[in-house]
């Protein structure tokens, strides 16, 4: 995997389709990204692609493999596997309704009997589960006059358009390893496994990354991504322990807590929380300011801020247009009533629209060690879509507004835009980035973050009562060079 600066966006983001995305990344950004995040490419029948029908297929409007492939050639690729679910409408569900028990998909999803011996659910073991919807099954209408009720963690209809698949399966398992496979062969070498957190239904617990299970399950499917050279990226909101307990074990983890972080800098003009995380987090993370749901608070942030102090980032963002999604179950809400899941917008709009605060806010996202991942409407300092949640009724379209390639060309043209390529490309053009990294003593309204290798050198220091950001470092000729960013 390339140190370098990935790209977030839907296939049909910038442009349209796979191949108007390539023509984008030429035309634009040519050399700027390392690598490209596509979110799910594949039939879906809702969620923006994360109801996958197939895992074998590349959805006709977007394009086809030769298109994935063909973006895998001088550039890492990362496809998402939502290892939890498949769409209700996939070939497996339908057989599986038609069929019952004689379908050969029949052991793929999740019955209540699976669960609780006697097929009941009981209220007592619901009331312990950490919840995504009221109610953690559905029931579906079987083709012979029936019905069929199985476990549905996420799904905003009822029945829900997401079905959650039974990762003991050996048909499932056999699944993900043929779509390894299949991507292999497509130039895909990163693999997130989307919701993973969730494979494991247990009565009497979370039902949220369940021990021993989810680490013999995780463990099994790096079985088969690592001969394959693929490498994975479990998908985990959760307590910050969880994060560390996948990072001492290998697996390279998301850095949840980072966007939270430098917003709250930028906002108290104090950077001490800031300083002291960056201190002691790991270092094999992929980092990320914005992205397609939102900014994770609860349960990403727990231990970390408290309900007082994520109450007041939040309201700072409502107050440049935010809104918000909130944890559904009572057992895991603070005990003052704080709920406060993620915040969704877009990062320059949550910073007031202001330009110098954003460039400082990515600057540090790109000196904190890991992997740097620039989301789509980030990448072009897009703001809040308003008019498409009061449309849709969906509160994260906010976030996932789509350009055409005339609208890509006017974005760029905005100085911020351009600012931030000019960053991307100074991230991914020095080795320095390899060595060695430190947090500096500073002042309370400064950043200072140091690296070093052998005799090259790169140090940024942002002003937080200014928002300036400056970056020295050691130029071709030893000289020192500073860079306003």
């Amino acid at each position: 995997m390339k140190n370098g600066v990935q790209l977030i966006t839907y296939p049909d983001s910038l442009g349209g389709n796979l191949r108007e995305l390539r023509s984008a990344l030429d035309a634009h950004f040519a050399g700027a990204f390392a690598g490209v995040h596509v979110l799910p490419f594949y039939p879906s029948s809702g969620d923006r692609g994360f109801a996958p029908l197939s895992y074998f297929e590349v959805a006709s409007e977007f394009g086809s493999w030769d298109d994935i492939a063909a973006l895998g050639k001088d550039r890492d690729v990362l496809a998402d596997v939502m290892v939890n679910h498949v769409s209700s409408r996939s070939e497996y569900f339908r057989d599986f309704l038609k069929r019952g028990e004689e379908s050969a998909y029949a052991d793929f999803f999740i019955t209540l009997d699976k669960v609780w011996s006697d097929g009941i659910a009981h209220e007592s073991d619901i009331d312990k589960m950490f919840l995504r919807r009221s109610r953690p099954y559905s029931t579906y209408a079987a083709e012979n006059g029936g019905e069929r009720t199985v476990w549905t963690t996420f799904g905003k209809s009822d029945p829900s358009e997401q079905v959650d698949l039974d990762v003991r399966s050996a048909g499932v398992r056999r699944m993900f390893a043929d779509a390894f496979r299949h991507f292999a062969k497509n130039n895909v070498n990163i693999v997130r496994l989307d919701a993973v957190g969730y494979a494991i239904k247990k009565p009497g617990t979370s039902c949220f990354f369940v021990e021993p299970e989810i680490s013999e399950f995780l463990d099994w499917i790096a079985a088969q991504a690592q001969p394959l050279g693929i490498a994975l990226l479990p998908e985990v909101h959760s307590h910050y322990s969880i994060q560390r307990a996948l990072a001492e074990k290998g697996f390279w983890i998301y850095d949840f807590i980072l966007p939270f972080l430098i917003l709250e800098a930028l906002f108290d003009k104090s950077s001490g929380a800031l300083r002291c995380y960056l201190k002691t987090r790991p270092r094999r993370q992929f980092t990320m300011l914005d992205c397609h749901d939102g900014i994770p608070v609860k349960p990403d942030l727990d231990g970390i801020a408290d309900s007082a102090r994520a109450r007041r980032l939040v309201d700072r963002c409502l107050a440049n247009g935010a809104n918000l999604s909130r944890v559904v179950s009572g057992k895991h809400k603070d005990s003052d009533g704080f709920d406060v899941h993620q915040i969704r917008g877009t990062y320059y709009s949550m910073l007031g629209c202001d330009d110098d605060a954003y460039m400082a806010a990515r600057a540090v996202q790109f000196f904190a060690p890991g992997i740097p991942q620039v989301y789509y409407v980030g990448l072009l300092a897009g703001e809040n879509d308003h008019a498409a949640v009061e449309r849709t009724g969906e509160g994260r379209e906010i976030n996932r507004r789509n350009y055409s390639p005339g609208e890509i060309a006017g974005a760029m043209e905005k100085e911020v835009a351009q600012r931030l390529l000019r960053l991307i490309r100074f991230r991914n053009e020095h080795a320095v980035f390899d060595g060695e990294f430190a947090v500096e003593d500073c002042a309370d309204d400064e950043i200072h973050l140091r690296w070093r290798k052998g005799a090259l050198r790169a140090d940024l220091l942002v002003n937080l009562s200014t928002n300036v950001s400056v970056i020295e470092y050691a130029g071709e000729d030893g000289s020192v060079v500073k860079y306003v960013v």
